[in-house]
């Protein structure tokens, strides 16, 4: 995480913003579901530190049907993603 100083050399913490690859509106971290593609496989991380390329999907129903429309994921992680990944994303949503 980033830190910038202020004119009297206070840091001030950065706010962590991304952009949700369904809806493509820009939204606070914590908001977001974060799947990482680590080698050869593609996975929901929780912690949101896993190594490797991540990409970010609101926690809404919507998105979840979107993505799954859309094949998104396909998309960013430049591989076919098996349909069971977008069922793991419906559910995690609405849990």
């Amino acid at each position: 995480m980033s830190k910038s100083k202020t004119a009297k050399g206070t840091a001030i913490k950065q706010i962590e913003m991304r952009r949700c690859v369904a809806c493509r509106q820009v939204r606070h971290k914590s908001e977001l579901l974060r799947f990482v593609k680590a080698s050869d496989t593609i996975s929901i991380d929780v912690t949101g530190k896993a190594p490797g390329r991540g990409a970010y999907v609101c926690k809404s129903s919507e998105c979840a049907e979107l993505i799954k429309k859309r094949r998104n994921l396909d998309r960013v992680f430049k591989v076919k993603v098996p349909n069971e990944l977008y069922d793991m994303i419906k559910e995690t949503v609405l849990m």
